[in-house]
């Protein structure tokens, strides 16, 4: 057997043999003064304990100290009774804590009880039933959280084990706390009834069997009541505020001397106050002007000292962050950071900050969240995140647009002007300074606010400098958009579809083609302005096909020839004839006759004269459908549709090349030229 279990015993089996056992005077003044130091024990661990599992003893050690601390009420009754001599620690709580007077002593001791009953002990009690309840109706969501945790490999097998058994104990705790408040209640009325029984009992002892006067038994037995019940109820008050101190605990980190300390002590404003009325409360009101001046100075000094730490911290903190700003530039491994280029960049002047500040009133941020809702909603691709800062190595209104760090288009704006642009019908002209748009290099005019409402009354299209940089950031994008989809942004589209389509994608990838061959079919695509948002319909064609040829350029054409309703809907309007230029059959036939295939791909070996000749021809063809102001479209067969693009893209970047298997039946078609040589 232990030690510290042969204690533990002696002490339960103490408090019962008191029950029985009569105690002379002083073992009991010995024990009353353990009781004491228990008590005091007990409340400065639970006021410096880091959290309420610290003390998870506490409930058993309640029930303890409540038993012993009732045998030495009941043997100090037994004493009062019995010998009307209790010891030197009863007589003198009676004596000493009433001053001598026993109207002071019943008045102190009826204000401990209501202390005990009405403030402690209620609170108490309801803290511990109310921090119970919520514990036990946390325990599911706590555990739901450890085993995602451990799901997801942010803690170990051990770890969760650890985390789940101490939720249990702190179930097990606070329900513990719930019961063991009632035996501190319990024992404070306890005490109560056994000081009305000392007090009615000695007087009846006293003047029956002791021959004593009234008035000498009343003030002999008045006073060792009173002293008894203070033995009894200030140990009693000490665990009843252990007890309220520890379901009270919220923090887990400090001490509670910190913690209180820091939340009031921690804002010089709130002691300059506090210091400041304090003097008011001094001079004004007829208060002790010198106690309330003194804690003014105090508090305004606190104040003051105070302050003097945050900003000595403060500057510490700086000076150390830029330290540890130094190190990482120092760190040879931080040459690493340097290497990683932004997809989309947008780069301005000092002028443009404005436009860019929201604190300003600038709302480009705004416009190029949209930009990027926009492009989803049009092409089916999620445009990257797109970096904005300012470059003063730039002129103060001039901006850049870089596409993986590499400028691909540059403007100027004019701050606080309108860009008026004439639609083709506006025959007065405006007075303003000739410039042309960025977008699409249209001629255009910077205009003063004043002069806005008169030039859109007159028929011009009238921009603010957020929306010229809006429209020309969203072109860059949309011509560069086969460029920005990268592998891990197709393996994001494929999961999105897999969520519904699960057949499709297992038969699809990795069985007939990998990531990087669908990633060539859209981007081929996007590079002609068609969207893909209908994934479905173009990996069920990629699926059909797949199986006999993986060719992305082949498997492209496929892909368009499933989108004709969407290719039809973007080119040719409904219930209108549309002009367009064809292709002549013999160009056709040359074209598929020079065409080699190679394992890289096909390409095509036209002799220059015929490539040359058949540019002149289609230069000449689109120049007569931009002068009745129509897109330029041409239309050729299936076969050679991709091949004439590859032909014509590095000549006419704008060139819409359709074949006829990417046109729906009711599309009302004019054609007003042929190519040929």
């Amino acid at each position: 057997m232990k030690k510290l279990d042969f204690v533990l015993g002696l002490y339960l089996l103490a408090a019962i043999i008191f029950f029985i056992v009569p105690m002379p005077s002083v073992l009991l003044d010995v024990l009353l003064a353990l009781n004491i130091s228990l008590a005091l024990i007990v409340l400065f661990n639970a006021l410096f304990s880091k959290e309420a599992l610290s003390m998870s003893s506490f409930p058993t050690l309640l029930l303890f100290t409540t038993i012993f601390r009732i045998s030495l009420n009941v043997s100090s009754t037994k004493l009062i009774l019995t010998t009307g001599e209790p010891g030197n620690v009863v007589s003198t709580f009676g004596n000493f804590v009433g001053g001598g007077s026993l109207v002071v002593g019943v008045i102190v001791f009826i204000i401990l009880i209501l202390i005990q009953f009405m403030v402690i002990n209620k609170g108490s009690e309801r803290v511990a039933e109310v921090s119970a309840r919520f514990t036990l109706d946390a325990m599911p969501g706590k555990q739901m959280a450890i085993d995602a945790d451990l799901n997801t490999g942010a803690i170990t097998d051990e770890q969760a084990r650890e985390k789940r058994q101490k939720i249990q104990d702190e179930a097990s705790f606070f329900g513990a706390m719930d019961g063991a408040t009632k035996y501190v209640k319990g024992d404070a009325i306890a005490g109560l009834i056994i000081t009305l029984v000392n007090f009615v009992g000695g007087l009846a002892t006293g003047v029956i069997f002791g021959g004593l006067e009234m008035n000498a038994a009343l003030d002999k037995y008045t006073i060792l009541t009173i002293g008894d019940g203070l033995v009894s109820q200030i140990p009693s008050l000490l665990i009843s505020l252990s007890t309220g101190i520890l379901v009270t605990k919220v923090s887990k980190e400090a001490d509670i001397s910190d913690i209180v300390f820091e939340q009031l002590f921690s804002i010089p404003k709130v002691l300059y106050i506090v210091g400041g009325s304090m003097a008011f409360l001094g001079v004004v009101t007829p208060l002790n002007t010198l106690i309330f001046l003194m804690y003014s100075a105090a508090f305004i000094a606190t104040g003051y000292m105070i302050q003097t730490k945050i900003e000595v911290q403060d500057i510490e903190d700086e000076v150390n962050e830029e330290e540890v700003q130094a190190d990482e530039i120092r760190r040879p491994e931080n040459v690493v950071s340097l290497l990683q280029v932004d997809p989309i960049e947008l780069e301005f002047g000092y002028g443009i900050i404005p436009l860019a500040d929201v604190n300003q009133g600038g709302d480009l941020l705004d416009r190029v969240v949209m930009i990027r809702r926009q492009i989803a909603l049009e092409l089916g691709c999620v445009v990257p995140m797109i970096r904005l800062r300012d470059n003063i190595q730039l002129n103060p209104n001039q901006y850049v647009i870089k596409i993986k760090g590499v400028p691909v288009s540059d403007g100027e704006i004019l701050f606080d002007h309108y860009m008026a642009m004439n639609p083709g019908y506006v025959e007065e002209e405006i007075t303003g300074i000739p410039t042309f748009e960025p977008s699409f290099h249209l001629p255009a005019i910077w205009i003063t606010e004043s002069q806005r409402e008169r030039a859109e009354s007159m028929g011009y299209t009238v921009v603010d400098p957020p929306s010229i940089i809006a429209t020309h950031l969203t072109e860059v994008i949309r011509n560069h958009l086969d460029e920005l989809l990268t592998r891990q942004d197709v393996q994001n589209l494929i999961n999105n579809v897999q969520e519904a389509n699960s057949t499709l994608i297992s038969e699809l990838v990795p069985k007939l083609l990998g990531v990087g061959e669908i990633q060539k079919v859209l981007q081929n695509l996007l590079r002609e302005g068609i969207s893909i948002r209908d994934l479905i319909t173009i990996f069920e064609t990629l699926a059909d096909y797949a199986p006999t040829t993986r060719d992305t350029d082949v498997l492209t054409e496929y892909a368009r020839q499933s989108l004709k309703r969407a290719i039809s809907s973007k080119y040719f309007p409904i219930n209108e004839m549309t002009s367009v230029v064809t292709l002549d059959p013999r160009i056709e036939q040359e074209i598929m006759g020079s065409v080699k295939q190679t394992e890289q791909g096909a390409y095509l070996t036209l002799d220059p004269d015929t490539k040359q000749a058949i540019i002149d021809s289609l230069q000449r063809e689109v120049v007569k459908l931009e002068d009745l102001g129509k897109n330029p479209i041409i239309i050729t067969s299936p076969i050679v549709r991709m091949y004439f693009k590859k032909l014509t893209e590095d000549y006419f970047k704008d060139l819409i090349v359709v074949s006829y298997n990417e046109i729906e039946a009711n599309v009302e078609l004019q054609s007003v030229g042929m190519v040929t040589v």
